[in-house]
């Protein structure tokens, strides 16, 4: 199964990576590389990815046989482990060492990947071959693979956010379903703490934003907000659903005990990736997370019941229940290759082929990316996966928009997040102003 890293670091690492898109070479192709695979001759292409774990690397080394039988004059190289720093530096030297494919974990990276040009728009391949991607891919999936009206990447398997809760600690504190509203939410969240001298026995849910997977961006995707206008500039301190979501999370804070309380238990979590998780271990019996997490708790087998919800939403939002945030795998073509009619197919192959998407889903657990994978009746999914399947098909799922500088104006979230939730800023009002300032700035900057 993929494993994400928490979407902070990501976006951290994206960040840093900004200098060297900026002045990466975009090849001396630009009029698509006839390099005649289309009349039969023979070619290899080189594809790099950066799944690791034995299932993962044996569900793309199937792909790509069944892709090469297809294709019998394409021949496929793959290279696993490959992050985006040692990819980006690839693409910006260009030549014959360069990859062909790239996929890569981090979607944040897909504005400075498109802006860039390192990538190819993939928008004529598409409309040559008759693809709709509109009617081809989810539309939060389709949002988080393009930037502005470049298309220089597709989905390849997605992720969705919902929530993981603990069948038997609800039950022991008369908890007959799980919550759909944030109101229903808090109230669950306090029957389910137990406390223990100045700590807990148990905690109800983590909303702090150093807890695993409690990020800003995820717990927006339950508010719907569009982050930019139309000019391109931040509104998040004029949308009302961004302080919403900040008051919410800061009122469960202080509900739940406060924030020291609530720093000093959370130092005590294992692993986020491991069975000492924290929804694992039970130390708390309500998480958000994503899908992946279903396979982990089959395989570490917690002594107690479990099951999967959408995460609740606004009060004022019920008609939005089954929403979740959603991101994923990107997969695109190296716009300096010259063999780029042969990479179009592979690409073409992974991300829309029913088969070769409902197949890898099944192999590492995420979400297929498309509408007709995410319909499929050969795709596995279990009642509690199901959950996350359905997040995929809800109109009102979202994600991150693609920014030029990648995930920066997400890192300037979670830092005001650390501020408020802390104490150290009580003006929010002010506090989003002057994010709003940073992150313009940052983008203006990074143009």
């Amino acid at each position: 199964m993929t494993r994400r890293p928490h979407r902070a670091l990501a976006a951290l690492t994206g960040a840093a990576c900004l200098s060297l898109l900026a002045t990466a070479c975009t090849g001396s192709n630009t009029t698509g590389g006839q390099d005649g695979s289309a009349a039969g001759q023979d070619v290899t292409i080189t594809f790099w990815h950066g799944w690791s774990q034995d299932n993962e690397v044996k569900a793309i080394a199937d792909n790509v046989a069944a892709f090469e039988k297809l294709h019998p004059n394409i021949h496929v190289k793959v290279v696993g482990n490959i992050a985006d720093d040692k990819s980006e530096q690839a693409l910006r030297a260009g030549g014959d060492a360069a990859p062909d494919v790239v996929s890569s974990f981090t979607t944040d990276n897909v504005g400075k990947f498109c802006s860039a040009g390192v990538w190819t728009d993939l928008r004529p391949l598409l409309q040559k071959d008759g693809i709709d991607p509109a009617k081809t891919f989810p539309a939060a999936m389709l949002q988080y693979s393009r930037f502005q009206d470049n298309q220089c990447s597709l989905p390849l398997l997605g992720d969705a956010y919902g929530l993981y809760y603990n069948k038997t600690a609800f039950a022991a504190a008369g908890i007959t379903a799980p919550p759909k509203t944030f109101g229903e939410f808090e109230a669950d969240a306090v029957k389910l703490t137990r406390t223990e001298g100045d700590g807990y026995q148990q905690l109800g849910f983590m909303p702090n934003y150093h807890g695993y997977e409690s990020t800003p961006t995820h717990f927006l995707g339950q508010y719907g907000p569009s982050y930019f206008g139309a000019d391109g500039r931040s509104d998040i301190a004029t949308d009302p659903k961004v302080a919403a979501m900040y008051t919410w999370q800061k009122g469960l804070v202080d509900k739940l005990g406060g924030f020291e309380k609530l720093e000093k238990y959370r130092t005590g979590f294992g692993d986020e990736f491991s069975a000492k998780n924290p929804f694992t271990a039970g130390q708390v019996a309500m998480a958000i997370d994503g899908e992946w997490r279903t396979a982990s708790l089959a395989e570490d087998k917690p002594d107690f019941e479990w099951a999967t919800a959408p995460f609740p939403v606004p009060d004022d939002q019920t008609a939005t229940y089954g929403r979740g945030y959603q991101t994923g795998t990107i997969i695109g073509i190296a716009r300096g290759s010259r063999k780029q009619t042969a990479a179009w197919e592979l690409v073409k192959y992974l991300t829309t082929d029913t088969g070769a998407v409902v197949g890898f889903a099944n192999a590492i657990h995420n979400v297929p990316s498309t509408l007709a994978a995410l319909d499929s009746p050969g795709l596995q999914a279990d009642a509690n996966f199901r959950t996350f399947i359905d997040i995929a098909k809800n109109p009102n799922s979202s994600t991150t928009p693609a920014s030029i500088n990648g995930g920066a104006y997400q890192v300037s979230l979670q830092n005001l997040g650390y501020e408020y939730e802390s104490g150290r800023q009580t003006d929010l009002r002010a506090g989003l102003a002057a994010t709003a300032k940073e992150i313009d700035a940052a983008v203006q900057q990074a143009k």
